[in-house]
């Protein structure tokens, strides 16, 4: 594929694509049905959240241990859910990484920062790379597992509602349709609360180092945000609902994080086709950090008047909002 079609290359190297980031119009005024059921199922439904919904059921068929084994603590199934944890997430960052940043398959083409990840002695083992691959597995999966474990316990102990789908099949879906706007929900305001000053400084600037990401970033975090950041799943332990929605909730928490972080906005497929990442809004985010707290279906950030869609407008009006509050900007960060 030909990315100066799509987008245009800087004399930085940076590419930024024709199109604007953007929210989706499910929340849009006035309505808009038929862009709204597009979106649902082109933009929502696919290319990433029936991917997720997909490991989460198979995993919990093929590879979660039974109820009655779930009811006691015990090292033994508790280390069958973490190693297909484990798994999952080495499998499926390791295919973004080794297709997009070893293999190199499309070069720099619709890539945000055509620099690849430094070596440097700022980061853990003296490579940007090594330490994502080391906070995603030391930290990211066990705490997302840990989650999981307590979830599965409560559940098999009839501590939490647990909706059966015999008994509810409308809703039984309808969670599953609404977990990936939970997600949002709760990801905007913890996002926003590990940006306040004091708990930025201790916990989130370990993920902002990475002002050139790629898709292990997404994972690589201070270990109390991940705790945070998978309390999404606590939501199960008060709503009704059945275990296979908090594996997909868990799974996408896991799985979402590479796509979001891969660096590029789209994955070539072929000569003319590809994925696209949906990654922009939060590539922005990374570039200038007081930016596009949210990405996806609920426009908080356009609600709150953090929205940066890329444009020179949008970065005047980024720059003036943070001039009145005498931050400097990180326009000029690099890796």
């Amino acid at each position: 594929m030909d990315d100066t079609l799509w987008g245009t290359r800087n004399t930085r190297g940076e590419w930024t694509p024709h199109r604007r980031a953007a929210y989706a119009p499910l929340l849009d005024w006035p309505p808009r049905p038929a862009a709204t059921a597009k979106w649902f199922v082109h933009g929502y439904l696919l290319p990433w959240n029936a991917v997720y919904a997909a490991v989460a059921i198979g995993a919990y068929f093929v590879a979660t241990p039974s109820t009655a084994t779930m009811r006691e603590f015990a090292p033994g199934w508790i280390a069958v859910v973490l190693v297909r944890n484990l798994a999952i997430v080495i499998a499926w960052f390791g295919l973004f990484h080794w297709r997009l940043y070893r293999r190199r398959h499309q070069d720099i083409r619709f890539k945000y920062n055509a620099r690849w990840p430094r070596t440097s002695d700022r980061f853990l083992f003296g490579s940007q790379t090594r330490e994502n691959v080391f906070w995603a597995l030391v930290s990211g999966v066990p705490i997302a597992t840990a989650y999981e474990v307590l979830g599965h316990w409560l559940f098999a102990n009839g501590h939490v509602p647990w909706l059966q789908w015999s008994s509810n099949p409308v809703w039984f879906v309808a969670l599953m349709l609404l977990v990936p706007l939970w997600r949002e929900v709760h990801f905007y305001w913890v996002h926003r609360l590990i940006h306040v000053p004091a708990i930025y400084r201790r916990v989130h600037a370990l993920h902002h180092r990475y002002t050139n990401p790629g898709p292990w970033s997404g994972l690589s975090m201070h270990p109390l945000e991940h705790l945070v950041y998978n309390s999404a799943a606590a939501i199960h332990w008060i709503v009704p609902s059945h275990p296979i929605h908090m594996m997909f909730n868990l799974v996408h928490l896991t799985m979402a994080p590479a796509p979001g972080h891969a660096g590029f906005e789209t994955i070539e497929l072929g000569a003319e086709h590809g994925i696209d990442t949906g990654g922009l809004n939060h590539y922005l985010h990374h570039k200038y950090f007081e930016v596009n707290y949210a990405d996806g279906a609920i426009p908080f950030d356009r609600w709150f008047g953090s929205f940066h869609d890329g444009s020179p407008e949008a970065h005047a009006a980024m720059k003036q909002r943070l001039a009145a509050r005498n931050v400097v900007t990180t326009e000029d960060a690099s890796a």
